[in-house]
């Protein structure tokens, strides 16, 4: 695997512009007296063409990676690069495997208006070891490679936060389990890169799963509500489309063009690679809205057709008592599990083997496990835990639909006794049937990196 460590990019987002505009009626045209040229709204001056004029050079380590920079860093900035693949922002870089002239065009914009400008440059010869890079190869399968989401394993898909955390590369906040977003329209899109031309295909399948808060604006303005949360946008097949991967920087990138993305739309077509191996391509991607600040996003694909969790285990059903079933739980807020064998073998708790939950450095930090049935309430009302732990504490439980995960109950209660077993009941008296989803938060509300040890979960 070659993994490859960057800082996500951040593109900026276009001006929304707003017009003014004059009634006219019954032919007669009404001026208000008290009108004073003064009171007329100003967006001030539009960009000039010396805004947009921009000076290149070829990159220290390769004459076919070109540096470009905007003479004024002040302005909203994107680039056509001439070679199929566009980019944003006051500085950028392109690259070239082959020669010939290619007419880059930089357009930058303030609340005023929008100008470019246009210079051709020239590749003298060649650069074979850009099309021969590894990552190429990796990437294309040396001719042609179609990449789907991992839909089969678990954080697949998620958020983290930006800057990154403490966790790294990951989707600490949140991260999706196997299939969980099956209905977002998500797992039947395929991307195929093409070495030749540098191509690159985005089939949809008819929809693309867009963020709420960019769900709505132009390419993605036609949407339905995802039964997944956050919206599906109908787009029809963007073929013929490049892409860009650029490593001659700090930032390794993957850029696609046109109305083409992957994965999950949050305002970027620039993709941080965090790792890219012959079954594994794993980006990132910083969330543009200033609605979502502070989110970096993750996808994880794989060649189309490969089985990344050949044997899944069968989620479990209740109880749980993880002597002979030790079901895969996912963790998030920076937490960790394994089995072990009971440490305090004592009291209400004599069994052989319990779960170690560590708490991780959020207060939200937690774990949850499918369930392979809905739970029913009708005649069992609560749930029941042993818990050991260090401190007091809160201990939250939080039942989710798998399907809807905005679908949710969750009930608190008192860790009162430390060091040793103590049982905690949660009542869900009333709750629906619709819940196949158990999620646990022990030490709901501390930031401190405490172990607790849970054990015999049950429905009574």
């Amino acid at each position: 695997m070659i993994t490859l460590t960057s800082k996500p990019q951040i593109m900026n987002i276009k001006s929304i512009f707003k017009h003014t505009g004059l009634w006219l009626s019954m032919g007669l045209i009404v001026i208000a007296s008290s009108c004073k040229e003064d009171d007329e709204p100003s967006l001030g001056q539009p960009p000039t063409s010396a805004d947009a004029a921009f000076t290149y050079q070829a990159s220290a380590t390769n004459p076919n990676v070109i540096e470009f920079t905007a003479s004024n860093s002040s302005v909203a900035a994107s680039w056509d690069f001439g070679n199929g693949a566009t980019g944003t922002g006051t500085t950028a870089s392109a690259t070239y495997p082959f020669a010939g002239d290619y007419d880059v065009t930089l357009t930058v914009q303030n609340s005023g208006g929008s100008a470019s400008s246009t210079q051709t440059i020239n590749i003298a010869q060649d650069d074979p070891n850009l099309v021969s890079n590894p990552l190429f190869t990796i990437l294309t399968g040396g001719s042609s490679k179609t990449w789907a989401v991992d839909s089969a394993s678990a954080a697949h898909f998620g958020v983290g936060p930006d800057p990154i955390g403490s966790a790294g590369r990951y989707p600490e906040w949140y991260a999706a389990g196997a299939n969980e977003k099956a209905g977002a329209d998500m797992y039947n899109d395929r991307y195929t890169f093409h070495l030749s031309g540098f191509g690159f295909d985005h089939v949809t399948g008819g929809g693309v799963y867009v963020n709420a808060e960019h769900a709505g604006i132009p390419p993605y303005d036609d949407t339905t509500a995802s039964p997944v949360a956050d919206f599906i946008a109908a787009l029809p097949d963007q073929m013929g489309e490049t892409w860009l991967l650029d490593d001659s920087g700090a930032d390794t990138t993957l850029t696609v063009s046109g109305n083409s993305m992957i994965g999950y739309w949050a305002g970027t077509r620039t993709y941080t690679v965090i790792s890219l191996s012959e079954n594994e391509l794993w980006l990132s991607f910083v969330d543009t809205k200033a609605a979502n600040p502070g989110l970096t996003w993750y996808i994880r694909l794989v060649p189309e057709g490969f089985n990344s969790n050949p044997n899944p285990g069968t989620d479990p059903n209740l109880p749980l008592d993880f002597e002979t079933e030790t079901p895969t739980w996912t963790t998030f807020g920076n937490g960790g599990y394994q089995y072990i064998a009971n440490p305090d073998m004592s009291g209400i708790n004599t069994s052989g083997n319990v779960l170690e939950v560590t708490h991780g450095n959020e207060t939200w930090s937690g774990q949850f496990v499918n369930l392979k049935d809905k739970l029913d309430f009708s005649t069992q009302t609560t749930i029941k835990l042993k818990v050991w732990a260090s401190d007091t504490a809160t201990f939250r439980m939080k039942l989710e639909e798998q399907a809807n995960t905005n679908n949710f109950v969750e009930v608190d209660a008192s860790i009162t006794q430390t060091n040793t077993w103590q049982e905690l009941t949660f009542d869900f008296s009333g709750a629906a049937a619709d819940f196949d989803r158990l999620v646990i938060f022990p030490g709901w509300g501390i930031t401190s990196p405490d172990i607790f040890y849970v054990d015999d979960i049950k429905q009574e």
